[in-house]
């Protein structure tokens, strides 16, 4: 039971900060609620309004095309780690993969799918 005291005090510390953190950003943080303040926005329209109201789908586009490229940056993480041990096969699939993703946004840079208007 003794091997545990450590974690057990670890757990304490950290509940007693979270709390302390915790009242202290609401005694210190300022506050003046206004409309604009405490409006959701989602997608460019006001949320309280009617339902068969169109609304623009570049939003969606944009964020998918963040997610891919981002996924992208993500999976150069453990290449890049084991860059050392990796073959020659290694090198050159990632390079190809870089140049598809490469390609790709080029071309829905040209399409005009990150123009925002």
């Amino acid at each position: 039971m003794s091997a545990y005291i450590p974690v057990l005090i670890f757990l304490l510390v950290a509940i007693l900060l979270a709390i302390f953190l915790f009242i202290l950003g609401v005694l210190v943080a300022p506050s003046a609620p206004n409309k604009a303040k405490i409006a959701p926005y989602e997608c460019g329209f006001p949320a309280m309004d009617t339902v068969r109201k169109p609304f623009d789908v570049r939003f969606y586009l944009v964020a998918i095309l963040f997610i891919i490229f981002d996924i992208e940056t993500a999976l150069l993480f453990p290449w890049a780690v084991t860059f050392r041990q990796l073959s020659w096969f290694g090198v050159i699939s990632m390079l190809l993969f870089l140049s598809i993703l490469s390609v790709v946004f080029v071309y829905e840079w040209l399409a005009g799918a990150l123009d925002w208007e």
